[in-house]
């Protein structure tokens, strides 16, 4: 059970978070990146995020050991009502509910913004990450083969999918992030 603080990221986040992420880009497959974004860039990243969709940190003792976030699904409008998420743990923080706690609170916030469907990518195999949306409640659909090539081999990308919300009738537009009441 995770003990710790779950808030909205600040832009003075970038650095952790550029932190958290640069390993798992540079060292596995789970992230189809190649090169670890600079913190500058993750700033623009968080920025941009915070227009629309929630991006929450995971925080204990005042550091940041995680972070989860939503974004576009696709572009095209009838797609609006769907997001993608993801969520990162800092390597020392894992297994130790920190990812279930940052989804809990972001399919909360999504569910109230009004969106429909959230799907996850999992560059796979990846059993942590599969266990975590699983326990969320996301169900598998399948599996888009050999759809990125890093660390010398073609790899394959799972797709999940959580219903946030009943699929009767005709949705409202969803509500920008930062428009959301308390």
């Amino acid at each position: 059970m995770f003990e710790g603080k779950i808030r909205v990221a600040r832009l003075s986040d970038t650095e952790a978070v550029a932190a958290i992420y640069a390993p798992i880009v540079r060292d596995t497959t789970i992230s189809f990146e190649v090169e670890p974004p600079a913190p500058q860039e993750m700033a623009r990243r968080i920025a941009k995020t915070l227009e629309t969709y929630p991006w929450l940190v995971a925080e204990r003792e005042g550091q940041v050991i995680g972070y989860a976030y939503a974004s576009q699904h696709r572009e095209r409008a009838a797609y609006r009502w769907s997001v993608d998420i993801s969520a990162y743990v800092d390597e020392r923080a894992r297994r130790q509910g920190v990812g279930r706690a940052l989804y809990e609170r972001l399919i909360v916030i999504l569910k109230r913004q009004g969106f429909h469907s959230a799907y996850a990518g999992i560059a796979l195999p990846n059993n942590a990450s599969v266990g975590l949306h699983e326990a969320a409640g996301f169900k598998p659909l399948g599996i888009y083969k050999e759809v990125g090539f890093k660390h010398g081999q073609w790899r394959d990308v799972g797709w999940w999918r959580l219903e946030l919300s009943d699929p009767a009738g005709t949705p409202s537009e969803p509500i920008l992030f930062p428009d959301l009441p308390n």
